[in-house]
Order: structure tokens, then sequence, then C-alpha cells
């Protein structure tokens, strides 16, 4: 069973007296940093100058300074700018800077456990992942509540990362409700792997088929989009608030029949077997290596792809039926 860990767990008074730098004001960034803030930690911000994120911080009552300034300043550094971007921020601003007793934490572990960031033995390296949007993470934490986290510690310079990291966890709310204990490498992959096979990759691939398949077989496009992904939000929101059988027992049983003699069918054991190949490329680094490779040359495959994504006919048909629906 997981280890987790609850506000009884943690102590905020372990960041008293340190300071902790959030570099990257985006999303994640706002609401660790506002959270923190709130939570009575010493919170400096670093974001680039002239950028929406920087008015924003401005707006939010901090004074933004470059990554470098906030990681000489700075006791934990929370590195939230985007995967492909932290290993040069690191190199150009945090790598300097790092001198004993200084953490780094991060909210997902792609860049260090794919050694893209290789920090010195001397620092804690930390990490807490809200599973949830900022803007989820900071509206629970206004409300009194919290967003469960993942907690774990690749590097214990001090003997005390653990303790940090659930003050941490602590000072943005998820030990409200409650911080799963795990490692970088567990982390790292199950997200991969949960991004491609299932939440983005599976899903719209998946809505693609069975829209092509509708409209194929004569079915008007406007119709099929409804019942292939208009409808989808429902069905997800039922599995997330009562699990997959209590979204069985709230839909038609003639839904849930056609669920559980049929899905089999559409996820058969050779796309189970696609899956575990995915997986295995995660593991050993190839998808990491083949993304950081993309993005040294510019994209030219991502964009080129994602241009042609962008053409499909449930694009077009989408754009215009939300746009009969204001409450979108």
């Amino acid at each position: 069973m997981a280890k987790i860990y609850y506000d009884k767990d943690a102590d905020l008074n372990v960041l008293k007296g340190r300071k902790i730098a959030i570099i990257g004001y985006g999303i994640q960034g706002r609401a660790q940093a506002l959270n923190l803030k709130d939570s009575g930690v010493d919170v400096i911000v670093s974001e680039l100058a002239g950028t929406p994120n920087y008015e924003q911080a401005k707006k939010d009552g901090f004074n933004p300074v470059s990554a470098s300034e906030a990681a000489l300043g700075a006791d934990i550094i929370q590195i939230l700018t985007q995967d492909h971007v932290q290993a040069k921020v690191y190199k150009e601003s945090v790598k300097s800077n790092l001198k004993k007793d200084k953490a780094i934490a991060f909210s997902h572990g792609f860049n260090i456990h794919f050694k893209q960031i290789k920090p010195p033995k001397k620092v804690d390296v930390f990490m807490v992942a809200p599973k949830g949007p900022g803007a989820l993470v900071r509206a629970m934490y206004e409300k009194g509540g919290g967003v469960p986290c993942l907690v774990a510690v690749y590097q214990n310079a001090s003997g005390g990362a653990l303790k940090v990291a659930l003050a941490y966890a602590k000072g943005i709310g998820g030990t409200r409700a409650g911080v799963i204990e795990t490692t970088f490498k567990e982390e790292t992959e199950t997200d991969l792997f949960g991004e491609q096979a299932v939440l983005c990759g599976g899903v719209t691939e998946l809505v693609k088929a069975g829209f092509d398949t509708l409209v194929s077989a004569g079915y008007q496009p406007e119709i099929a989009y409804f019942e292939v992904l208009h409808e989808l939000k429902l069905i997800t929101d039922l599995i997330q608030k009562f699990g997959i059988n209590g979204m069985r027992c709230r839909v038609s049983n003639t839904a849930c029949y056609g669920d559980v003699t049929r899905g089999k069918k559409i996820i058969s054991e050779k796309t189970r077997k696609v899956m575990r190949k995915m997986l295995k490329e995660i593991q050993s680094g190839k998808f990491a290596r083949e993304w950081i490779r993309e993005n040294e040359a510019g994209r030219p495959n991502f964009n080129s792809i994602l241009k042609k994504e962008c053409e499909h006919p449930i694009e077009k048909v989408g754009e215009n039926l939300r746009g009969m629906m204001p409450w979108l």
C-alpha cells in the first residue's frame, strides 16, 4: 500500500527562515507561489520580463526577478517552467548558484529521471506534484481544502529532504487532501504513459476513429460529434466522481450492457500489446530522447503533425457546434 502523508505529518516551521524561489509563473507556478505566500512562506518569483505571466505576478503582489537572481537568493528552488526548457534554465541560471544546504524542487520528474539535469551531490532534490491543474490547486486552497499530491526524494544530501518536501506540500495545501509517496522514476514513467496511451493519445484517436466511422457510414457529422465527443465529458465526470462501476450504475442499462460486452472488442489484446511496447519505450528513455531531439531541431515533426491534426473534419464541426453552447 502507498504511504500517504497528511497535515499532521508535515511541519511548516521547517520552511521558517528559508526563501523559496518559484521559477516560472505559469499555471502551476502561480498557484504554488500564492498558496505558499498565504501559508506564511517567504517566496520569490522568477519570470521573463514583458510576458503576460510577468505582469500577472506583479498584479499578484510579487516583484519578479531573473532566474539567476531567484536561484541566488533562495534556499529552495522550485523549477516550474515547461519540461523542454528546464535543462536550459538550470544550466544557465541555477547550477552556478547552488550551494550546500540548498534544495531543488520539481513538480514533474522528467528532467531528473532522464538526466537532463544532473544536480550536485551537495543539494537536496525533491518533487511535490499536485494531481490537478494550477487553477484547482489555488481554488481548493482558498476554500480551505487541497489537491492530492505526489512526493518523492531523489537526493537527500541534508538528511531531511522528505521533511522539507512535506512542508512544501503543506504550504500549497496538498497535505489537507493527502500526499502519496512515490519516486521520480515511477511518477515520470506513469505520467508519460497515461498521457500517451489513455488521457491524450488514446482518447483523441478513439474519438476521431468513432467520428470517422459514423461519418463514412453516412451519418451527419454533427450527430457523430455529439455522440463520440460532446458526451465524453458526461462519462469522464461520472468516472472521476464515482469510479468505473459507479458510472455504469448511472448510465442507461443499454449503455452499460454495450460497455461491458463491446469495450474489449475495441481495447483488445493487440491494443494492450501496443501499450506495453509504448511503456517500454518510455522506460528505456527512447521517447525522452526523441522528444529532446525534436525540440533541439526546432520541432519540425511536431509542428507538421499538429497542423495536419487541426485539419481533421471533427475540428470544424466542433467549432461550429460549440458556438451553439454558450455555457461552455
